[in-house]
């Protein structure tokens, strides 16, 4: 297990700091951040699933309401989207500078954990697996910090991840954070993530002008120069690009990602048949997103919103000028706001 020290951003009389393009200054008294990093056994034999985790230094004993897992999508891991610092900062250090103990999971086949072989078939890592890899953090967090539940937050299909969890553990579950969430699929919003027809190969390989290319899918043209801040594109593709050896060696460099997730979209959310049933997550629960989002367009959470009906203090909330990738993007101190004032509210 690796230790380092980071600085967390401050806060500035108690609200949520600003973070914009331009490097923050040094500001009065930061926060001290820990960072760890460990890799526990998959469900699969000799398989490993890399943690991180993020907390203040001198924490305080952990607490359910201050404990959180993160949960990435389907292409890209966690460690570079949750924890990537930009202007210094990344989304784990300014929930670990509010005092939260934060962890977040790259699936099986993605990131730094363990990638199943290219010849597999059927493709790795579908939702079953996928949620038994959830199971398996949250046991580690659970033992490690002695703490009867946690929070979860997923990023876009990682919400019917957490959500499937919660559903199935209700007493494990703190409350919910459903962060671009995916619900059912049509002709009329599949088309930013098809899925091609016939066998699936293990993996599917993304460049870096595919990726970029898809970030901008439904940004008015005039506002696409101002979305992200000079640096941060690359920034987050060297560092993501990076956790794949083998996909970096390729000219161009490309990230591969396990098509389990197609084989569901095919099977679950392209037929008409949910991952999980919302009726049966009793966490409180906080739908957000971006008002450019093409991926998981507003219609989604529009549909999935009233069908959480045993959620207690459930909300919704769209963000402006952001798309399916806002922690990612100038606008990010509105998402990191609108979630911390959810996790840090009092909802008994």
């Amino acid at each position: 297990m690796q230790r380092r020290t980071v600085l967390a951003a401050p806060l500035i009389g108690g609200a949520a700091l600003a973070l914009p393009a331009a490097t923050q200054p040094a500001g009065a008294q930061p926060a001290g951040v820990i960072m760890d990093e460990v890799l526990i056994p998959g469900a699969t034999s000799g398989s490993q699933l890399y943690l991180r985790n993020k907390r203040p230094e001198g924490a305080t004993p952990a607490r359910p309401d201050r404990t959180i897992l993160c949960v990435h999508g389907a292409t890209y891991p966690a460690s570079t989207g949750f924890d990537l610092p930009l202007s210094g900062v990344s989304w784990m250090d300014y929930m670990a500078g509010r005092g939260f103990d934060v962890w977040s999971l790259d699936l099986t086949g993605y990131g730094r954990s363990t990638r199943p072989p290219a010849d597999q078939s059927p493709p790795p890592t579908r939702g079953e697996e996928a949620v038994a890899d959830i199971a398996l953090a949250l046991r580690h967090i659970r033992d490690t910090r002695r703490v009867a539940k946690t929070g979860l937050i997923g990023w876009s299909w990682g919400t019917t991840l957490v959500s499937r969890f919660a559903a199935d553990n209700p007493a494990l579950v703190d409350r919910l954070v459903l962060y671009a969430p995916l619900w059912l699929r049509d002709a009329s919003n599949r088309g930013a993530v098809p899925v091609p027809e016939g066998p699936l190969p293990a993996y599917r390989s993304v460049t870096r002008a595919q990726a970029r290319e898809r970030w901008m899918a439904g940004v008015p043209e005039n506002k696409r120069g101002g979305l992200i801040p000079p640096g941060w594109f690359e920034h987050w593709a060297d560092s993501t690009f990076a956790t794949d050896p083998e996909g970096s060696r390729q000219v161009p460099s490309v990230l591969r990602a396990p098509n389990g997730v197609l084989q569901d979209l095919r099977e679950y959310w392209d037929a008409g048949r949910p991952f999980y049933d919302p009726a049966k997550v009793t966490a409180p629960a906080l739908l957000v997103l971006g008002e450019w989002d093409r991926d998981t367009p507003p219609s989604m959470a529009t549909t999935l919103f009233p069908l959480l009906v045993n959620s207690p203090g459930k909300r919704l909330v769209m963000l402006a000028e952001g798309t399916h990738s806002i922690m990612l993007e100038r606008n990010r101190g509105a998402l990191f706001q609108a979630v911390q004032v959810f996790l840090e509210e009092s909802l008994a």
